[in-house]
């Protein structure tokens, strides 16, 4: 948090590296990014589908409908998993399809199509890392209060009670939660991402709630027998413009406590911080932690996913109205980007990723970390040789692997990379405007392709690692 600030671009491999044996290389997905089949076999409404047709959210009104219509598609998307050699596959189950109002009947025929899935990923040697919540949750559950009601944290309990009677006995590995930050903040304090409500005292009972949610569903899982139990956060690497000020450290401690320590304490040390607590306070009287909730919030876990992509840089700027996405942060600037930046002007700075782990690693010990998602957005298409040239983010996967070998150099536990994502989607607010992947999706008529990135990667797991320049890739 209170490293040096330098900005380091990914640069060409200058060295071969090696991963540990065992090290798992994976890709990662979401529901309702990917699979379409909005309404077909059962499936209810989600937030999504909801905050999709609301006028002016999303990127030029795109919905996922259709996405990269993987529901139809799945047994192609897998034979290309298999082809790039990923040891697993990180996907998430839809709510809406397994409950399609979050409560109630199973619908069998959603629960059919992981089903479906899971065997074809295991016919291919490819273990399932199964989320059970990436953003859509059931409209239903949101009219009647969404993540700021702790009815939707009970409900969310049963509802991973039911994915697991169907597929535990094949899947090892259950994460609860993908980014609740994003959940909490972009959905009830900016309202830029669904349910698009702007209200902080909901984004605060959200943020408990989600929390109680994953609590509540790892001792459902553990119950029933679970063999690794995951929640993944997406801890913001933030840090001072000037760690020699003062004023710029505070700023990095209010981004740090909104972003990471209202997480990862509740989640790692049973309790929240003192000083977020009275952060909270100012929004909301915290009626909704009860007896014991910390308790169950603190369960065990086998795994810490982090998803990362970009590194945070603030200072102390009196009178500034703060970022609307964390409310309580007036007072606090952020630096503009001063490297090479993605395609979402975001910054690229590899040796941020080293930093954050370490940090994670030295506050929290005793945690087994796993990269769950990280990526970059780039427009590279085909070109007039039919291959997808995309060579920023060859760059950007190879510095950001190397700070991962640095992190595991350093002592950190880190088991594993998945790659965000397989292949283009639908990008939330961004519509179809962003490309993520490292294949390439042609949304008008499916048809995928291997980008030079993802020729890379299959490289990289080959070789669990990097190869030295002068070596052949391929």
């Amino acid at each position: 948090m209170t490293a040096t600030v330098t900005s380091t671009s990914a640069q060409p491999a200058l060295a071969g590296i090696t991963f540990p044996d065992g090290f798992i290389w994976g890709a990662a997905t979401a529901s309702y990014q990917i699979e379409g089949a909005a309404r077909e076999d059962g499936r209810g409404p989600s937030i999504w589908d909801t905050f999709t047709r609301t006028p002016g959210k999303v990127y030029a009104g795109h919905t996922g409908d259709v996405a990269c219509d993987h529901y139809h598609r799945y047994v192609e998307d897998v034979a290309m998993m298999a082809d790039l050699g990923l040891a697993s596959y990180r996907y998430s189950v839809a709510w809406p399809r397994i409950q399609p109002d979050g409560t109630g009947p199973v619908n069998a025929r959603g629960l059919d199509f992981y089903d479906r899935l899971t065997d074809a990923l295991l016919g291919k040697g490819i273990d399932p890392v199964v989320t059970l919540y990436h953003w859509d949750l059931p409209q239903t559950l949101e009219d009647r209060g969404g993540w700021a009601v702790r009815e939707t944290a009970e409900a969310f309990a049963e509802y991973a009670r039911i994915v697991h009677g169907r597929l535990g006995d094949r899947v090892k590995t259950w994460t609860t939660l993908n980014e609740p930050w994003c959940s909490a903040y972009l959905g009830y304090a900016s309202g830029l991402h669904a349910p698009g409500k702007k209200d902080p005292a909901a984004t605060f009972a959200a943020v408990h709630h989600l929390l109680l949610g994953h609590g509540l569903a790892a001792r459902s899982l553990r119950d029933a027998g679970a063999q690794s139990i995951s929640i993944t956060l997406n801890p913001n690497a933030v840090s001072p413009v000037d760690p020699d000020s003062w004023a710029d450290r505070e700023a990095a401690r209010v981004i740090d406590g909104l972003s990471n320590r209202v997480f990862l304490d509740p989640l790692l040390r049973g309790r929240y911080p003192a000083d977020m607590l009275e952060h909270m306070a100012r929004f909301t009287d915290l009626a909704y932690i009860q007896d014991g909730d910390l308790k169950t919030i603190n369960a065990p876990l086998d795994m810490l996913g982090i998803n990362f992509y970009q590194p945070t840089y603030v200072y102390a700027k009196p009178g500034a109205t703060g970022s609307p996405d964390q409310p309580g942060s007036e007072g606090v600037g952020y630096r503009a980007p001063d490297g090479p930046v993605t395609d979402m002007n975001w910054l690229v700075e590899p040796s941020s990723l080293t930093r954050l782990l370490k940090r994670i690693h030295d506050d929290y010990p005793g945690t087994a970390l796993l990269i769950t998602e990280n990526g970059a957005a780039y427009p590279e298409g085909p070109s007039a040789d039919g291959a997808v040239h995309d060579t920023r983010r060859v760059e950007y996967l190879d510095g950001h692997l190397r700070a991962c070998h640095d992190a595991l150099a350093a002592g950190v536990d880190l088991r594993g990379y998945f790659v965000w994502s397989l292949m283009d989607n639908f990008e939330w607010a961004e519509g179809y405007a962003k490309r993520f992947g490292i294949v390439h999706v042609d949304y008008s008529t499916q048809q995928r392709t291997l980008k030079d990135s993802a020729k890379w990667y299959r490289d990289v797991i080959r070789r669990n690692g990097i190869a030295d320049p002068g070596e052949s890739e391929g």
